[in-house]
């Protein structure tokens, strides 16, 4: 995700009379890092899987070996993992997950390639039948990226559901407000599978568990009684700043502390975004994007 004209912050979306989190005036770097820490090692409800290494991006063959080391890694942290395709390596994450007892949000990658469609459409049904795949993400911000048209992406859906055993909820991965802006495509959802991203909307640190809130309950509205998973949030530790979100890795840390606090006490399940750095997510993102990590790129924790 980045940025997108027509959805900045501004203070008067924000209800000022909702707990905004832990204040974190008298906090010094030390105490910070402990209490950053100590969150993580409480564990989270779901974690976005990071593939790639530097010299890696979508596209290349990805080893068994590297899905393994990094699994290894994230697994005393997360309940579940959340992978963004079904080839070229990717299938492997939700098998190896499986293997070390995690639950799997698998996603199906659809853009405007027909025969890559067909592969990832094929690969979630293979997975899911199999018996690897605990929710079906059929596509991610493809309406964002206005790759499919509204038609093509139901469609994808629908086949998806049709074909995967019952038990197996389906969903779509996008924008908070598409599902608002597109409610044939929340009805054809079992659930609503959406990204909250202060950052990206240029909101201030202090008003940021503020603002995510109020975007998950955008959400909860389009979804009309469907359950709500927040698939992607999170904040960059470095790279640059949007608006009045500055990014830090201060900052980064406030908000993981925040937003695993507020997803234990209300019940509201995240995967947060992302486990590794990823150096070739600079180009539409910015320098920020190689940044959204709680372990860097060589797969040190940061803090």
């Amino acid at each position: 995700m980045s940025y997108r004209e027509g959805h900045q912050f501004s203070l008067s979306q924000i209800d000022l009379t909702h707990e905004a989190g832990v204040d974190f005036s008298g906090y010094s770097l030390e105490r910070l890092i402990k209490l950053w820490r100590k969150t993580l090692e409480n564990g989270m409800h779901g974690l976005c899987f990071s593939l790639y290494e530097d010299g890696q991006k979508p596209g290349d063959i990805i080893s068994e070996e590297q899905v393994r080391r990094r699994i290894e890694i994230i697994k005393p942290y997360t309940k579940w993992i959340r992978s963004f395709s079904c080839t070229d390596g990717n299938e492997i994450i939700p098998k190896v997950a499986k293997e070390y007892g995690l639950k799997t949000l698998v996603g199906a990658w659809l853009g405007d390639d027909p025969e890559i469609n067909e592969r990832e459409v094929a690969g979630i049904i293979e997975l899911a039948k199999d018996g690897y795949v605990d929710i079906a993400a059929v596509g991610n911000e493809v309406l964002y990226r206005n790759e499919l048209n509204e038609t093509e992406l139901l469609s994808f859906i629908n086949r998806v559901k049709v074909a995967l055993p019952a038990n197996i909820p389906v969903g779509y991965v996008d924008a908070y407000y598409e599902f608002s802006d597109h409610p044939r495509i929340a009805e054809a959802c079992d659930v609503i599978l959406a990204n909250c991203y202060p950052y990206w909307e240029g909101c201030p640190m202090e008003y940021s568990l503020l603002h995510m809130k109020q975007m998950y309950r955008q959400a909860v509205e389009a979804g009309q009684g469907k359950k709500v998973i927040i698939t992607e949030t999170g904040w960059p530790s470095e790279g640059g700043n949007l608006k009045g979100a500055h990014s830090s890795s201060e900052n980064a840390m406030r908000y993981f502390i925040n937003s695993q606090a507020w997803s234990a006490k209300e019940g509201v399940d995240i995967f947060y975004f992302s486990s590794f750095d990823e150096s070739w997510k600079v180009g539409a993102e910015g320098d920020v994007g190689a940044y959204w990590g709680l372990w860097d790129k060589d797969e040190h924790l940061k803090y």
